[in-house]
């Protein structure tokens, strides 16, 4: 392990959409404007030619490559770690904005060999108006870091996947994503972040990963993800990612944070709106109360559902283990040779 001087760096971003091409184009450029440069930045496309061939003709001095593994974010990432060749691997969502100073900020601590990765904090860009009953402890729901997590460097289970990075080791040592947990297209799921790391920490137990609130990145909330029917949708699809999660790593470290979240965070968020609307005369605070309340009622039964009667495809059961292998690594050569 590299010690002593500069990490190498790789940044993974991976689309599946036209409809967020020039997101994508600007989370590039806000790669390429790091004052701490990547040693290389890939974009993997997720099973769609079209924007495979658009991505190959427009995105200049990057590597770009097609998702050689199941379809989904997971494969995605998977087919990105197999491509990279950095000892650590950041990971940027395609409708995320880096600030200049990002991979400066979240690679701080990687000198460090008892830090297996990092986050940083995920700033909601709204596409129209924020909605006035979403609380911030639930903007999770919009990919965002949300109120209950440190507001400093701290110890944290998992990162959020639109900004963090991560040795190479972890994927060479237990594998990767798992396949099928993480979102598909539009399908509101996810925890595939949640499961690699709780893995991680059950095969290092004095390892860990840190919270760095100062790498920061804007991700864009589009008008569709900013209403209540969303706001169901994903707290129901969160309930039963976790239980998946649960049969994978065990609910006792698959819901390690959601303890403190639950009897701690979310009983104090619905005084402190309640609050709003009957002393700051919020009228909205009565409603976010509300949410609250609502949003944890959902994602639990969810989660009851999960683990009682939705079961694990095939591809969610799937583990992929990423070895580097000199073909994969001749294969990035010939493309970084053609740029």
């Amino acid at each position: 392990m590299n010690t002593t001087t500069e990490l190498t760096l790789s940044v993974i971003i991976c689309a599946y959409t036209q409809d967020r091409w020039d997101w994508l184009v600007q989370a590039v450029e806000s790669v390429q404007k790091q004052t701490r440069p990547a040693s290389e930045i890939i974009v993997i496309i997720d099973h769609n030619p079209s924007l495979l061939l658009m991505a190959q003709k427009q995105l200049r001095e990057i590597i770009v490559s097609d998702n050689r593994e199941t379809r989904g974010l997971s494969g995605a990432r998977n087919s990105g770690i197999a491509l990279a060749r950095g000892e650590v691997l950041a990971f940027l969502d395609d409708d995320a904005i880096a600030a200049p100073d990002w991979l400066e900020q979240l690679t701080q601590s990687m000198h460090d060999p008892q830090i297996l990765g990092t986050g940083g904090a995920v700033q909601p860009y709204w596409a129209k108006q924020k909605p006035a009953w979403l609380p911030e402890e639930f903007y999770w729901v919009v990919g965002c870091t949300y109120r209950g997590l440190p507001d400093t460097t701290a110890p944290i289970r998992n990162p959020i996947g639109a900004n963090m990075c991560i040795r190479r080791e972890v994927f060479s040592t237990i594998g990767g994503f798992r396949s099928g947990i993480g979102r598909v297209g539009t399908r509101p799921v996810g925890c595939e972040e949640t499961e690699l790391c709780i893995r991680a920490r059950q095969y290092w137990p004095q390892r860990t990963f840190l919270f760095h609130p100062q790498a920061q990145v804007s991700h864009v909330v589009p008008e569709q993800r900013a209403n209540w029917r969303y706001y169901r949708s994903r707290c129901y699809a969160e309930g039963i990612s976790k239980a998946f999660v649960a049969r994978f790593v065990g609910a006792k470290d698959s819901l390690s944070s959601e303890s403190t979240y639950t009897l701690q965070t979310l009983p104090t968020g619905v005084l402190r709106n309640i609050k709003a609307t009957l002393v700051g005369r919020d009228r909205a605070g009565f409603a976010r109360a509300g949410a609250i309340v609502m949003g944890l009622l959902i994602t639990a039964i969810g989660y009851v559902v999960g683990c009682c009667f939705a079961q694990p495809t095939k591809d969610e059961q799937q583990l992929i283990p990423m070895p580097v292998v000199e073909d994969t690594l001749q294969a990035t050569d010939n493309m970084m040779s053609n740029v």
